[in-house]
C-alpha cells in the first residue's frame, strides 16, 4: 500500500518514535508499504526549526537532506492538479499546509496518516 506521512507522523518517526501508535508503526516498518511525504512537510519542519518548536541535531536542511538519504520515506512531487485540489477539498480551516498534504493524499490516491481531527474527518481521503 501507499502511504502519505502528515508532518508530524514523519518528525515523530524520527525525533520521538514512543508517540506513534503501535498500528502506524507497524504501518511504517512492513517493507511492503511505499512510504511518502510532501514537500510541505519538508517547508513545515524548516519553519518548526526556526521557531524552535522541534530540536535537530544538525542545521535543519542538512538534518531534512540526512533523514530523507537515510530513511524509506520518498518526497512526492506537488501538481497543478494538487494546487487545484488544495482548494476544492473540504476541510473546516485554511491552514495552506493541510490543505496541500491533504489534497496530495487525495491526487495519488494515498492513505494518510495523521492524527489531525481536522484532517481525519475529511470524507474525500483514506486516512489511518
Amino acid at each position: 500500500m501507499t502511504f502519505l506521512l502528515d508532518t508530524h507522523i514523519w518528525l515523530w518517526s524520527l525525533l520521538e518514535p514512543d508517540k506513534l501508535k503501535q498500528k502506524v508503526t507497524e504501518v511504517l516498518q512492513n517493507p511492503q508499504n511505499e512510504l511518502f511525504i510532501s514537500p510541505i512537510t519538508i517547508w513545515e519542519t524548516l519553519i518548526l526549526a526556526e521557531k524552535q518548536k522541534i530540536k535537530l541535531n544538525l542545521p535543519a536542511q542538512e538534518w531534512i537532506q540526512e533523514a530523507l538519504k537515510r530513511g524509506k520515506v520518498q518526497e512526492i512531487p506537488l501538481s497543478n492538479a494538487i494546487a487545484l485540489k488544495s482548494r476544492l477539498i473540504v476541510l473546516p480551516h485554511q491552514d495552506p499546509a493541510d490543505r496541500f498534504i491533504a489534497a496530495t493524499a487525495w491526487e495519488y490516491d494515498m492513505t494518510l496518516i495523521t492524527v489531525d481531527e481536522h484532517l481525519r474527518k475529511s470524507t474525500q481521503i483514506k486516512v489511518l
